[in-house]
């Protein structure tokens, strides 16, 4: 894809202040960096991972299950932790299992639930793919381990203000 010949975000931040006044524009101008960023490290991360014939959000459902103490968690327990429908972590387990990566299997003690299972393809997949992300800093080589670690800050501070996890006493 080639580059705009405008920053769009700084084009919204004119028109957003020709409208509803300079005190609304900073908020704006950070959500919408935010999301436009969050696009183009999907776009980087798919990029990185299509050898492996996975998808960023394949990605992190492969990862819970290869750092979950059994290597299996429940169908929703992994839609509670990467915050997505039920729906969605249907496809993504039905993506993961016609590749061979992970399986569905009953639950020993509750036959209400299904888990999903990493299989040893899939703990290869992880690990392989993992190495790649590594190797390009996940998409954020441009950026510094201090710079890094304050977008980090920062956005935590959003996220405990949603309730997005207990803090700690």
């Amino acid at each position: 894809m080639s580059p705009l010949r405008f920053d769009p975000i700084e084009e919204a931040a004119r028109q957003w202040e020709a409208h509803w006044g300079p005190g609304a524009v900073a908020p704006m101008r950070a959500v919408t960096s935010v999301m436009r960023v969050q696009q183009i490290l999907l776009a980087r991360l798919n990029e990185l991972l299509d050898p492996f014939a996975l998808t960023f959000p394949r990605y992190e459902a492969l990862m819970l299950l290869f750092y979950s103490r059994r290597g299996a968690l429940p169908l929703g327990k992994i839609g509670v932790r990467l915050q997505v429908h039920p729906t969605s972590v249907t496809n993504l387990i039905d993506g993961l299992e016609r590749r061979g990566l992970v399986e569905r299997t009953p639950h020993p003690t509750d036959r209400r639930t299904t888990l999903a299972a990493i299989t040893e393809d899939g703990r290869e997949a992880a690990r392989g793919a993992t190495e790649v992300l590594n190797a390009a800093g996940f998409g954020l080589l441009p950026l510094a381990a201090e710079e890094l670690d304050t977008i980090t800050l920062l956005l935590r501070r959003v996220r405990e203000d949603a309730d997005d996890f207990e803090l700690p006493d």
